[in-house]
């Protein structure tokens, strides 16, 4: 029972008088000291001037609950619990007298917190029921209502109230007083400086550079903030404890945006092959914490505070790093103090081994010193072991290689800098098409190189890509780091010729890792031959893993090469050198080997090169030829004769010409992508053919495929439209949309949608008018995915169990032509309101079709109720196209056929009762009919029946075996201009064995 409730129960006027006698009365002056006044000295219970006793407030709690117990109404428990239920809250009333508060808190407490604290002082229930328990913490919720009134009342409460409000606002200063002596505010120098130093910060760090590339017409530096691409960092898992050695390294666990890393950390550790960004990562963070001013970066390079050989404190950073800005003497210590600073320390990795030590305790220090900071460290992922700074609570975290949709935006942020956004669609395609390239873009530096290339060479890459893969090799493995201002170990040719041989190593056993001893196997057998190579095989080792660029250590014990098509261009370099063409060409046959043997022919001499490509040629398969078109644009210099005969024997492959052909060239795997043409100067045969190939290896090479497919978004042939728009769902859905679809030409096209991912990429696409939904659907889904759909004529629902309503149709206001197949949907009838000419009807319930009058078209897959065709279907429709599917005509027959003389066109389908007389007789008499279609199964019934139809002109057999015996119907259809003969798939018909028997009909064989 609630308190209010309660207390109009209890007749609150004449109980709140007897509340009041437990509080003592006001006096004058009374309560106005220094120091708080305990409930036990306001209480009448309690003290040497107690007015009541234990036994009076016992009595004060008798009459409560006899007030309560005999005002009108239910009693609120049972009548032989009273005496228990007074006694208990005489107990819990007398606690007020201890409680260790004095009456400015307990006002402030509130009254259910006090009745809580009275209840918790006395707790004995005693063995009292439900209902008596209830009444009672409910009394004393009542009573703690009225007390708090009363202090309020009292004239000392308002002076004690102040006394306690000066306390702790005394209490309150004190505390500032102390914060501001630990955490100084900055002054008027300070913010002076701040304002210079800030977009200081912002343009300093404001550009992307690209070392060790000096095209002519490719600048260095590029707008940080037009060229940034957000990274993912990636903290990965523990490996199980069985890993063998050699696996790939864990799973990885999670994964965020690289910038948002110290959001969600104080401290990480971010590591990084060559190239993937950590450096610009740190120039973002930089310039985006100057720009919101909410802290104040230090961009730190290791490599540059390293020599002045002690680093700096927080003082001498800015010197350290050469900011030509003077701050205020301790200004960065007061930054750092008052926890404001984001301190970036780039670069661990750059920095010689033997001062990483000092370097950590130089961090140690720091964070010591200046907690409350946020700190990031950058480092190559083998520089130091795992659990480096784990002791200082550092995160760690991994940058990702990039996406294809990161490169794709990485591509077009590039030429958006660069003011070149013609070069900027023919390498999309590049790198769609060439799977060694595609390979390379993993990460910004080899992104920005190609790019570079790309444009200085005004839109085409290297005629042969082996310059492409010479530039990288130089920029990673020595101008980079020379350019940085960073000592080179181990001179360019000295890595080439170690890394080669490893890479020969791993080619030889068709792996991509090699266990990391075996390395160090082969850099000690090297070494005698290696001039430069100081040191022994580990050391020599982990320097290429740590600064070549190349090489990587991708799990404990493991190493490989950051991307396959530097180990094939090394491998193929080392066996050219060591004259190993027999071994390649011992494994042609091995699609792993193709890049291999295309650097092969790179590097090989003129008469290697042409030695290699007469013996793939030799072997006369679609893909070596292939193979050997491939090697011609890494063959600068080739006997003429042999480019000659390479290109007349490809020739006759590419461009495919028929279907057939289309389907033997994927054949030759994902190879045949780049060397796919057009649509410039094909036919519209020879562009089906391309797009064929292409989709054909959709699956298998979808960015490949799909920059194939991209280039004929354009064409006019309808069938090439009608190709692009099949092949959907071998692609991504929302990324074909956006590339393909969304570009062609509506006319004469029907999309089919299968899943959740293509209707919504189907919503962001312009209207589409012809539209087929398979499988399972609801209504408000399909209307979600159609922003337009009175737009929309013609509509296909295929084998949907959600539908179960056709009203659910009816926004669809402009439909000519409806499906609805394979659907539990009744309320045919409510379709009527649609303008209609063609519906194809297989539903529950086809009751109501009798009412859509418009139709010209009409096809039942279902069957039909009454015993007349005029009993299900629409009498006043001007049926033109009829088609009964297989018990459509169970009950009914063909009676009533005639009624349709508008009818041109009759299909039956696989029929499962034989045609009678009357149903013959019923086609025969209508007068229009000029064609029939029949399903190939209707042949094995008797035709005896079937009359001569001589207005009879085209005739289509579907679903043929070939072996079907058609001369029945030659003698019964002798009028026949056509015939059409379509085979079941898997299926062979020739259209000579049925030539002969229509001499005066064109004959034509389609696929199914």
């Amino acid at each position: 029972m609630e308190p209010t409730v309660l207390g109009g129960k209890l007749a609150s006027a004449a109980i709140g008088p007897l509340v009041r006698k437990l509080i003592v009365r006001d006096g004058p002056g009374a309560g106005l000291v220094d120091r708080p006044v305990r409930l036990s000295a306001l209480v009448t219970f309690r003290g040497e001037k107690r007015t009541l006793g234990e036994k009076d407030v016992h009595r004060l709690a008798e009459r409560i609950v006899d007030r309560a117990v005999e005002s009108p109404g239910e009693a609120p428990f049972p009548a032989d619990e009273r005496s228990a239920v007074a006694d208990a809250l005489a107990r819990r009333l007398l606690t007020l007298g201890e409680l260790d508060m004095d009456d400015v808190q307990a006002v402030r407490l509130g009254y259910r917190e006090l009745a809580r604290r009275l209840s918790d002082g006395s707790r004995a229930f005693d063995g009292l029921s439900t209902d008596a328990r209830h009444f009672l913490d409910s009394a004393t919720e009542w009573a703690c209502l009225q007390i708090p009134e009363f202090f309020t009342r009292r004239s000392s409460f308002v002076a004690r109230t102040l006394v306690e409000q000066s306390r702790a606002q005394a209490e309150l200063i004190a505390k500032v007083d102390e914060l501001i002596v630990r955490t100084p505010r900055p002054d008027g120098r300070d913010t002076a400086f701040e304002r210079r130093y800030l977009p200081y910060v912002a343009d300093r760090h404001n550009h992307i550079t690209i070392y060790g590339v000096d095209l002519r017409d490719s600048p260095d530096r590029w707008p940080l903030e037009v060229a940034y691409l957000s990274l993912e960092a990636t903290t990965a898992g523990d490996a199980p404890p069985d890993q063998a050695t050699g696996e790939h390294p864990p799973a990885v666990t999670g994964r965020l945006r690289a910038e948002e890393a110290l959001l969600a950390d104080d401290r990480v550790l971010l590591r990084g092959d060559a190239g993937s960004g950590k450096t610009t990562l740190v120039q973002w963070l930089a310039v985006t914490a100057a720009r919101d001013g909410g802290r104040v970066p230090f961009v730190l390079p290791l490599r540059t505070l390293i020599r002045t050989g002690t680093l700096p404190s927080p003082d001498g950073f800015l010197k350290a790093v050469s900011c030509p800005l003077t701050p205020p003497e301790g200004w960065a210590e007061r930054v750092l103090t008052a926890g404001r600073g984001l301190v970036l320390v780039d670069g661990l990795d750059e920095i010689p081994a033997a001062d990483r030590h000092r370097t950590r305790d130089w961090l140690r220090s720091l964070l010591s010193a200046y907690p409350g900071n946020r700190w990031l460290l950058t480092s190559r992922p083998t520089a130091v072991r795992a659990d480096w700074l784990a002791q200082e609570g550092f995160r760690e975290l991994t940058l990702a290689p990039m996406r294809r949709s990161e490169v794709a935006t990485f591509v077009r942020r590039w030429h958006e800098a660069a003011r070149a956004p013609e070069f900027e669609a023919p390498l999309l395609d590049s790198l769609r098409t060439k799977r060694d390239l595609a390979r390379l873009t993993t990460n910004p530096l080899m992104c920005g190189l190609i790019c570079a290339l790309h444009r200085e060479r005004r839109g085409y890459l290297p005629t042969g890509r082996k310059e492409l893969y010479d530039a990288a090799l130089t920029m990673l493995l020595a101008r980079r780091d020379r350019e940085r201002g960073m000592a080179v170990e181990l001179g360019e040719e000295a890595q080439l010729e170690l890394l080669q041989r490893l890479a020969y190593a791993m080619v030889l056993s068709g792996r991509t890792e090699m266990d990391a001893g075996t390395a160090e196997g082969i850099v000690e057998r090297c070494l005698p031959a290696v001039a430069s190579a100081g040191g022994d095989a580990p050391a020599v080792l982990r320097e290429l893993l740590l600064r070549s660029g190349l090489l990587r250590q991708p799990a404990q014990g493991v190493v490989d090469f950051v991307h396959r098509t530097f180990q094939d261009y090394l491998g193929a370099r080392y066996a050219v050198e060591e004259g190993h063409l027999e071994v390649l060409l011992g494994h042609a046959d091995d699609t792993q080997w193709e890049d291999v043997i295309r650097m092969a022919v790179a590097h090989a001499r003129p008469r290697e090169r042409a030695w290699l490509l007469r013996q793939l040629l030799a072997r006369d398969t679609p893909r070596l030829t292939l193979l050997a078109l491939a090697c011609l644009e890494h063959a600068v210099a080739l006997d003429a004769g042999v480019r000659a005969e390479v290109e007349e024997r490809a020739a006759a492959l590419i461009p495919p010409r028929t279907k057939e052909d289309a389907r033997s060239l994927a054949g030759a795997g994902p190879l045949v992508l780049e060397l796919l043409p057009g649509p410039e100067r094909l036919t519209a045969a020879e562009s089906l053919g391309v797009v064929i190939t292409a989709s054909l290896l959709g699956e298998a090479e979808p960015e490949g495929a799909l920059g194939v497919l991209r280039r004929f978004r354009e064409h006019a042939d309808l069938d090439v439209r009608r190709q692009l728009v099949g092949t959907w769902g071998r692609f991504d859905a929302g990324e074909y949309a956006a590339e393909v679809l969304d570009h062609l030409d509506r006319t004469g096209l029907r999309l089919e949608c299968d899943s959740s991912e293509q209707r919504a990429a189907l919503s962001s696409m312009r209207p589409w008018h012809w539209l087929i939904f398979n499988g399972p659907h609801s209504a408000e889904d399909i209307l979600a995915a159609v922003p337009a759909p009175e737009a929309v004529t013609m509509l296909f629902i295929l084998d949907n169990p959600d539908l179960t309503d056709l009203g659910a149709l009816l926004p669809f206001s402009g439909l000519r032509r409806l499906g609805v197949l394979g659907c539990p949907a009744t309320g045919v009838d409510r379709l009527s309101v649609l303008p209609l000419t063609t519906l194809a009807c297989g539903i529950a319930d086809p009751t109501g079709l009798r009412s859509l009058r418009s139709l010209t078209d009409l096809s039942v897959h279902q069957e039909l109720p009454g015993a007349d065709l005029t009993d299900a279907l629409p009498v006043d429709a001007p049926l033109e196209s009829l088609f009964l599917g297989v018990h459509s005509i169970k009950s009914t027959g063909l009676r009533g056929l005639s009624r349709w003389t508008s009818l041109r066109t009759l299909s039956l389908g696989s029929l499962a009762t034989e045609l009678t007389e009357d149903d013959w007789r019923e086609v025969a008499l209508l007068p229009r009919l000029t064609r029939i279609d029949l399903n190939g199964r209707v042949l094995t019934h008797s035709l005896d029946p079937m009359p001569v139809l001589p207005g009879i002109e085209v005739l289509q057999v579907g679903t043929m075996s070939g072996t079907e015996d058609l001369s029945p119907l030659a003698h019964r259809l002798p009028g026949l201009r056509s015939v059409v003969l379509v085979n079941q798939p898997g299926h062979s018909v020739t259209a000579s064995r049925y030539r002969e028997l229509f001499p005066n009909a064109e004959l034509t064989v389609e696929e199914h």
